[in-house]
């Protein structure tokens, strides 16, 4: 699956036959971020962390989204949190 299928799936009432961090990132991207962070937090690899980070660091929690970059062997995002949306789900789907 490609970025903009995935992205076209938004308008589904369930999300698509993903890998659950893509999961937290679509119930992201339809505003409900209560969803996906649940979802992020139950995925116990790299991938959950990565998403959980980048879920702090919207809300505005700094300090625990760094934490969960360490977690996610990944550095601490600098781009707009649309870029980095779009940088994880495109690096999730190519796995």
């Amino acid at each position: 699956m490609t970025l903009e299928e995935f992205k076209r799936t938004l308008d589904s009432a369930s999300p698509p036959a993903v890998a659950p961090a893509l999961i937290a990132l679509w119930h992201d991207a339809r505003g409900d971020w209560n969803a996906a962070h649940s979802v992020a937090q139950e995925v116990k690899d790299d991938t959950g962390a990565w998403v959980h980070a980048y879920l702090h660091r919207k809300e505005g929690d700094l300090s625990n989204a760094e934490y969960w970059y360490q977690r996610a062997h990944q550095p601490v995002a600098t781009r707009s949190l649309d870029a980095e949306w779009d940088h994880i789900a495109t690096a999730l789907l190519a796995r």
